[in-house]
């Protein structure tokens, strides 16, 4: 598989599946999803699902898929698997599939995914992919990742998180932009009369400070980050049988 994402999560095995196997839940803290939508299911046969994804603003891309999944395993592992496929002529992912695994371990889960896809527009769109949209995707996994930890270990719903971190990226572009402001005042140094001197020395030192601390220190605890989830495999990883029992929708 292209991309791995990997979060231990400590939360009861049955609250983690239910939270992304439900479709209206699994929409509420996935950035990657808009809206998903089952469709009527025969007993015994994988479930359909039609998805929606806002690019932007008027602009929804969607696409449909099939899941299956096993939720009784010898081992105590439950696991999950998809392929999904897209027609619509500006969605770079064509095709593509994936699975989810559980890993009870402790008090917790390891909750992992892996998952590719073929991207569409011929080499402009394999350059694209690989520059800009593979590593978006994945940090957008990561991120939505950690929302989930956040609503079922510490109760933060998925759409406070998002509002948790647009304050504090809007709080670090405010002590970058005013911290860059202030290393080009150097004329009004002359205000500090005997101290001039020392600030001129101590001014840049502590503005650099303040635009590494804003750039570089750690998220708050209620703030999702995609930096607090594995992104490399420790080991090598197989996807799990029942992918392969899958067809790509068309």
């Amino acid at each position: 598989m292209g991309l791995y994402i990997e979060a231990r999560i400590r939360a009861d095995l049955d609250d983690l599946w239910a939270r992304t196997q439900e479709p209206s839940q699994h929409q509420r803290w996935d950035l990657r999803f808009t809206r998903i939508t089952y469709l009527p299911r025969v007993e015994g046969e994988p479930q359909r699902f039609r998805y929606a994804t806002r690019v932007l603003p008027g602009l929804t891309v969607a696409g449909t898929g099939v899941a299956a999944g096993e939720r009784e395993r010898p081992d105590g592992t439950r696991t999950s698997a998809l392929r999904f496929s897209s027609p619509h002529p500006l969605s770079l992912l064509a095709e593509g599939s994936g699975y989810w695994r559980y890993v009870p371990d402790g008090d917790g889960v390891t909750f992992l995914t892996g998952y590719d896809y073929r991207p569409r527009w011929g080499r402009a769109g394999a350059v694209a992919d690989r520059l800009l949209f593979r590593p978006l995707i994945g940090w957008a996994t990561a991120w939505s990742f950690d929302r989930l930890r956040l609503w079922l270990e510490r109760g933060i719903t998925p759409e406070r998180a998002l509002r948790n971190w647009l304050a504090e990226l809007l709080v670090r572009a405010i002590v970058v932009l005013a911290a860059g402001t202030g290393l080009g005042l150097e004329r009004f140094l002359h205000l500090f009369g005997p101290l001039a001197a020392s600030m001129a020395y101590l001014s840049p030192l502590l503005l650099a400070l303040a635009i590494s601390v804003a750039l570089f220190k750690s998220p708050l605890p209620c703030t999702p980050a995609a930096r607090r989830c594995l992104r490399r495999p420790p080991t090598r990883v197989r996807a799990p049988r029942v992918l392969r029992t899958l067809e790509t929708p068309r």
